[in-house]
């Protein structure tokens, strides 16, 4: 079999789309198509469905995809095995929302002064399936919230930063405390999916406030942005990217002891790519050790 077409297969799963897949590989959309095509006739089996513009597998497709997933691993690994360096193939890095923009471009700018060959494919996603992406094989490395579970086994976690809960608020509101602004202003929810809502909910609760709701979104520039427009307050972690837009919002301290997000790094810790994850670490931790 050839692994070209396992590979194909794997990325138009994961990205959802031919054209994707031949972008990411650097292919035409037929190129892809015919590998696909060329592996269903090997298999004897149909193994992706189109859905208009999208591609999803089919039962068969969805059985085969985590095996697929680990034979290109296990061929990257042996592959590797004859190198030395960092000369191991693509990382794959898992990053969160908020991080793309707040810690993924720095973090990257310092890797690359360092190893300017490395290549990294980045997934974007929440914290959680990342997690299990990780712990799957799927994954190298990922830039998350810190699990609210053990992680999986042969994977290590690293807090890097922690990020208080702070109100924002217009900056012409600056002068009224944290919880005047949250009972009286209209709030603008940061998403209870993840865990930054999750601790601004419990926070909400556990003190008593009663808010008075008028949009619920799980995008920290976004609310931000809205704040700007004096649509309301939110309790938000405190994220710097959003101080530095031009936006016109402040951070109004909490009372007491802010509950905190940690963001770090879950890394598989065997594996040939294990020496480039912890390389990511070591730049990360130097990175928010200079800031400290």
């Amino acid at each position: 079999m050839d692994t070209r077409y396992l590979q194909s297969f794997v990325a138009v799963v994961e990205l959802g789309s031919m054209a994707e897949a031949a972008r990411h590989l650097d292919l035409t959309p037929a190129a892809i198509a015919a590998r696909v095509k060329a592996l269903e006739e090997e298999m004897g089996l149909s193994l992706v469905q189109r859905a208009g513009r999208s591609v999803r597998p089919t039962a068969a497709g969805l059985k085969m995809l985590d095996r697929a997933r680990t034979v290109l691993r296990e061929i990257r690994d042996l592959r590797a095995a004859a190198g030395d360096g960092f000369a191991l193939g693509e990382l794959k890095l898992g990053v969160f929302g908020s991080a793309l923009t707040g810690v993924l471009p720095p973090l990257l700018k310092r890797l690359y002064d360092r190893h300017p060959d490395l290549s990294v494919f980045v997934a974007p996603g929440n914290s959680v399936e990342l997690c299990r992406q990780v712990t799957l094989g799927a994954l190298d490395a990922a830039i998350v919230v810190e699990p609210q579970f053990a992680v999986g086994k042969g994977c290590a976690w690293h807090a890097l930063l922690e990020e208080g809960l702070v109100v924002v608020a217009p900056a012409g509101l600056a002068d009224r405390t944290a919880h005047q602004l949250l009972e009286t202003e209209p709030f603008i929810r940061y998403d209870r999916s993840v865990l930054g809502g999750q601790l601004a909910d419990r926070y909400l609760r556990d003190n008593g406030l009663v808010v008075k709701q008028r949009l619920e979104i799980d995008n920290l520039m976004a609310i931000a942005a809205l704040v700007g427009q004096g649509l309301g307050v939110a309790l938000l972690p405190d994220w710097s990217p959003m101080w530095h837009v031009g936006y016109g919002i402040v951070p109004v301290p909490l009372p007491s002891r802010a509950p905190v997000r940690r963001v770090g790094l879950v890394w598989a810790t065997h594996g040939p790519r294990a020496a480039l994850s912890q390389a990511l670490l070591h730049e990360a931790q130097a990175m928010y050790a200079q800031e400290n």
